[in-house]
């Protein structure tokens, strides 16, 4: 039998070409592009929000304020600060002020039975340092030796010089001392002025 010859004839492709993929920068760009605007929109509604909320809290507090300051009395303001201006001005003149006791005791404890002052000047300068001069009687040169070595030991009565050394008929010795002293040593302290005042009326017969 002759061959069947078919009336059309679909041709087979030989082979399909491989499909090829490329990488979509564009789409990617563009995702990235609307996530930062969308944290920029969020960002600005939350600033913005958030200044609200502060005006709010500013307004709050102005209107405490403003309360606060319609409850005050000039009277009592005015009585304030006169106290304030009278503490100040009582600070600086006991901070000024000069008190001999502690000198006188650190004197009554540190010199000997034998040594006395016949006359004391303490000399204050603007400097505030503080020079002591004094004349006085001593028993011997020994007792004079003694309330030097004392005067050392101390280290409140500094540069302590015993000058114008005199021997008299009965065997004493007059002196002149001059010394510097530490400004505490003078200072008003109220504690300490109370315990002399207590010690000075314990004694007083």
């Amino acid at each position: 039998m002759p061959p069947t010859i078919p009336t059309s004839f679909i041709p087979h492709p030989a082979g399909s070409p491989q499909q090829r993929y490329k990488a979509d920068f564009a789409g990617a760009l563009s995702l990235v592009a609307y996530l930062i605007l969308l944290l920029t929109v969020f960002a600005a509604v939350g600033v913005f929000f958030y200044g609200r909320i502060l005006n709010a809290e500013l307004s709050a507090k102005d209107a405490a304020l403003a309360k606060a300051e319609s409850a005050i009395d000039p009277a009592t303001v005015a009585s304030f600060v006169h106290l304030r201006d009278r503490l100040v001005s009582g600070e600086s003149l006991l901070n000024s002020h000069v008190a001999l006791s502690g000198l006188f005791a650190a004197l009554e404890n540190l010199l000997p039975a034998s040594v006395r002052f016949s006359s004391l000047h303490v000399l204050v300068d603007q400097k505030n340092g503080v020079m002591l001069r004094g004349g006085g009687v001593a028993r011997s040169f020994n007792a004079l030796a003694a309330a030097s070595a004392a005067f050392s030991s101390d280290g409140r009565i500094k540069d302590a010089i015993f000058s114008n050394i005199t021997v008299v008929p009965d065997g004493s010795v007059t002196f002149v001392l001059t010394a510097t002293l530490d400004p505490k040593l003078i200072a008003f302290l109220p504690i300490a002025a109370a315990a002399g005042a207590a010690a000075m009326g314990a004694t007083t017969p």
